[in-house]
């Protein structure tokens, strides 16, 4: 064998090392099945939208603009799993009450205002605090009640419905103000989605918080070994329960970002199964789902591939019910891949290929 081939080889094995190449694997795969089928849907137009602003359209914008509070969900939803080696599945029911705390400071006692009641800072702030209290809530039972991460959520994500429906005295508030349909669409003479903004925002933070403190390395420690890492001086309850506050931050952003979206809320449909898909893109990330190490950038990579894929089963017409269907496929087949044993044999097979292609040359 060739020294080129020698390296082209070795190139190839270090990328299969790689987390981010489940994504990347899975966003090739999506985007040739795309091209082969419509290569239309790669298509990108620029038009006026319905407040006659020009605006950039298309499957791929829709990616984007959707993707972002995924991916937004998917930093929160990492750190988690990483500490805890377990998942919140109550993140759809928060960002219902996030939303629904959000136009209850704005409305006010009136729930179609012909004025806004608070600026819209004040009322993002609140619904801030309010997510990331519920968060705490979450937290505590992991952390210190020792009870598991999708029992404990569990909880919220069956009254969290109620509970927002419960703050608007189970109206509809209708927010006529413009301005704030800006955060979940186009800001006038800006042809990207805002929330894709807001997503860049989060993970710029997200990064500079990784590379700047030491909370990425404390939650890897205590999601390997919770033990070990209190011995070294660590609290591994206080690291969990950090981890779930985070998260209840992302959750208020997209919620924030969900009822800007329309401008008012629907208590039984925002947010709905979305929790599946933060937890997928973990997943597709190459995260482990018991905890321990965990690459950000491949989370935020996988939201945007489950996005994709969303949308291209959108795009076929298949019926909204019976995407969850799809999407538990590939949650099994990622778990399936990432289990140690399944990475030990692929790995063995992939050395005994390499000895036999050394043998022929």
């Amino acid at each position: 064998m060739s020294k080129k081939a020698e390296n082209k080889e070795g190139f190839f094995r270090s990328l299969l090392r790689q987390q981010i190449f489940i994504p990347l694997a899975a966003l090739l795969i999506l985007a040739v099945f795309n091209l082969i089928m419509d290569p239309g849907f790669f298509r990108i137009n620029l038009g006026p939208n319905s407040a006659g602003n020009m605006v950039l359209s298309g499957y791929l914008i829709t990616i984007l603009d959707y993707g972002s509070e995924l991916a937004i969900l998917a930093i929160g939803m990492t750190l988690v799993t990483a500490a805890s080696g377990g998942q919140d599945i109550s993140v759809g029911a928060a960002m219902a009450i996030a939303g629904s705390v959000v136009l209850r400071v704005l409305c006010g006692t009136n729930s179609r205002p012909d004025t806004l009641q608070a600026p819209i800072i004040v009322a993002f702030l609140i619904s801030c605090v309010a997510a990331m209290l519920f968060g705490a809530f979450n937290g505590i039972l992991v952390a210190y009640f020792k009870i598991q991460p999708m029992v404990a959520t569990l909880i919220l994500f069956t009254a969290g419905r109620s509970i927002a429906a419960w703050i608007n005295n189970n109206e509809l508030p209708i927010i006529s103000d413009p301005v704030f349909g800006y955060f979940g669409n186009f800001i006038p003479g800006i042809p990207v989605p805002t929330p894709f903004f807001i997503a860049v925002a989060c993970m710029i933070v997200i990064f500079l918080v990784l590379k700047f403190t030491n909370l990425g390395l404390y939650t890897q420690a205590v999601g390997i070994n919770a033990d070990s890492s209190r011995l070294n001086g660590l609290n591994p309850a206080f690291i969990k329960f950090i981890t779930f506050v985070i998260l209840g931050l992302c959750v208020a952003v997209a919620g924030f970002i969900k009822v800007s979206r329309l401008s008012s809320i629907n208590y039984s449909v925002i947010a709905k199964d979305i929790e599946m898909d933060a937890i997928l893109a973990v997943a597709l990330g190459g995260n482990a789902l018991g905890g321990g190490k965990f690459n950000m950038p491949a989370s935020i990579l996988g939201a945007y591939v489950i996005q994709f894929l969303t949308t291209t089963l959108y795009k076929f017409n298949v019926q909204s019910d019976a995407l969850p269907a799809y999407k538990a496929v590939v949650v099994i087949i990622l778990v399936v891949l990432s289990a140690p044993s399944v990475r030990e044999y692929l790995g063995r097979i992939g050395k005994k290929y390499a000895g036999t292609r050394k043998e022929a040359a």
